[in-house]
């Protein structure tokens, strides 16, 4: 838990963010909650964002997949897009998501895709779909983020 793990980023965008002396991917990580939870970014950019997390340490007390564990996987993965579609000088901020959970998953690993349903200048909207290791639709959430600009 909380290895360190190679993220895809466009070039052009990781090119970008070095000029600026930036570490694309520690910025673009989950976080401390994205940590403990094991979520791995493997692919990020303003078309899709993909990640993966184990179900073993976030489940429930009947040993399902926590709704809770579901929806920070997909707070997670829509920011990233947004923040990605944003660029360096905009800040993204959840500002609504919701999460609709269609079966229970005991173990494995669950893997989230997001795709953008709005992109424009204050907000983006990114559709995130979590399936379980059979392909099967666990979770269809949606996250809109304002964008703010930085201070910088």
């Amino acid at each position: 838990m909380g290895e360190q793990h190679a993220v895809k980023f466009p070039q052009e965008v990781l090119d970008e963010y070095a000029a600026l002396g930036i570490d694309l991917p520690a910025l673009f990580s989950a976080g401390a909650l994205g940590i403990r939870m094991d979520i791995r970014i493997l692919e990020a950019s303003a078309d899709r964002v993909v990640a993966t997390m184990p179900v073993e340490g976030n489940t429930q007390p009947y040993g399902l997949l926590h709704g809770g564990a579901s929806a920070v996987l997909a707070e997670t993965l829509g920011s990233v897009g947004a923040m990605m579609h944003g660029g360096i000088k905009k800040v993204a901020v959840g500002v609504d998501l919701n999460c609709t959970h269609h079966r229970g998953v005991r173990s494995g690993l669950v893997t989230g895709v997001a795709t953008p349903v709005h992109r424009g200048r204050s907000t983006a909207t990114y559709e995130i779909v979590i399936s379980d290791e059979q392909d099967r639709r666990v979770c269809t959430a949606r996250l809109t983020c304002l964008l703010r600009d930085t201070d910088s």
